[in-house]
């Protein structure tokens, strides 16, 4: 645990020393319905609440959401390739794999796909890893919208895609964010949850954009 702790400490130090409130922070947010928002006013989402945040601090922001409802790794992907991304971004977010999970599809393809996210992400950031952030995937058990669902198979398989999410964004430098246990206070807080009883709210992308941003802003507070 001090080990983790340590590393942290360090990885934030050299990520905001890149930073300046001079410059201008480029923002590009990947990512599927837990990206854009779905069920929430686009201003709500936690890619805004983020750089509405930094810009409170003082930092210039730029940002942009590649992010869509039902989005897979194979959908992510081929989006990116289609909007020929420039590799000069400041920072880059990376939340994917629900949807993979939720249709059942091959857990090895999911692994393939997300690596070759993660080398992409690493290349948009011109190989800076540390300006590379992979959020977790939210538990979805816990909402309504799973009550006639195997919710035991379903926190399994979320273990094992976060896990495996986890381990490679680690072993490439990059700044892993643990956001599952927090999805969860929505099993007793409803108001973490948007009208649809499956999507987070503005009140549980507030928290997400909190924690990521004071993993990020530390030093400089």
């Amino acid at each position: 645990m001090i080990r983790t702790k340590v590393f942290l400490f360090g990885l934030l130090l050299s990520f905001m020393a890149s930073f300046s409130q001079e410059s201008t922070v480029t923002f590009l947010a990947l990512g599927d319905s837990y990206t854009i928002g779905t069920g929430e006013d686009i201003n709500n989402n936690w890619p805004n609440q983020f750089t509405q945040i930094l810009f409170k601090k003082g930092y210039k922001t730029e940002s942009k959401i590649l992010a869509a409802a039902g989005w897979t790794t194979e959908k992510l992907l081929m989006e990116i390739k289609m909007e020929d991304l420039q590799p000069n971004y400041s920072l880059v977010s990376l939340l994917i794999g629900v949807n993979n999970q939720y249709r059942g599809m091959d857990f090895e393809s999911f692994k393939k796909d997300f690596t070759t996210l993660l080398d992409k992400c690493s290349e948009l950031v011109q190989e800076d890893n540390r300006k590379v952030m992979v959020l977790s995937i939210p538990d979805w058990s816990v909402t309504p919208f799973a009550r006639f669902k195997d919710k035991d198979r379903i926190v399994t398989e979320l273990k094992a895609y976060n896990t495996y999410i986890k381990e490679e964004t680690e072993k490439r430098n990059m700044l892993y964010i643990e956001i599952t246990k927090q999805s969860r206070n929505a099993e007793v807080n409803p108001a973490l949850l948007a009208s649809d009883s499956l999507h987070p709210s503005k009140k549980m992308y507030k928290l997400w954009a909190k924690k990521i941003s004071k993993m990020v802003l530390k030093e400089l507070n």
